[in-house]
């Protein structure tokens, strides 16, 4: 699965993780993996005049998504059987999200993960607009965040594991790799 990544918002984010989320998120859809993705993290400025553009709302925005045209309108792409398509572009508003965050009680990173989960359910074909439409997005929205949140977790936990079991072996002196028998220099 390719997935692109700009940012352009002046804010200094964990590019690495967002990538990490949309893809977890893909692939909890089973989306194909041959599929495309772009994230773009912007300003304030130019999520307000996307907002204007495309919604004709005002004012900024967390996050928008587009999706590209080529997908098949008449079932959703995340069916088992979809083919390889260019999904479309998430873009991203870190100086909106913030304010987010802070009321949320959650960091900048946590909030960027709900909303690009939140945009690769859009460009899914997920919405939002009716009560029972938002029931289904919001509650895949929250099990695909719990399962990642939880993924995460136990890979920094095998990581300090590991770190801790080189440590051991260092100091022991085991982190040496022994020379075979007969073939020391």
């Amino acid at each position: 699965m390719s997935i692109e990544i700009a940012n352009e918002s002046g804010v200094g984010v964990d590019e690495a993780s967002i990538v990490s989320a949309a893809r977890f998120a893909l692939d909890k859809m089973e989306v194909s993996p041959l599929a495309e993705l772009s994230v773009l993290l912007v300003t304030l400025d130019v999520m307000e005049d996307l907002h204007e553009r495309w919604m004709d709302l005002p004012g900024p925005t967390d996050v928008m998504a587009f999706p590209m045209d080529e997908l098949d309108s008449t079932r959703r792409p995340d069916a088992a059987d979809a083919s390889p398509a260019l999904l479309g572009d998430i873009v991203l508003c870190p100086a909106f999200a913030k304010d987010q965050a802070h009321t949320a009680g959650h960091s900048l990173t946590e909030e960027l993960h709900l909303l690009t989960v939140h945009g690769v359910l859009h460009l899914l074909g997920y919405d939002h607009a009716e009560p029972a439409e938002e029931k289904e997005m919001f509650g895949l929205q929250k099990r695909i965040l719990n399962e990642f949140r939880a993924a995460t977790a136990a890979v920094r936990r095998q990581d300090a594991q590991r770190s801790a079991d080189d440590r051991l072996l260092g100091t022991a002196g085991l982190d040496r790799v022994a020379e075979p028998p007969g073939e020391a220099g």
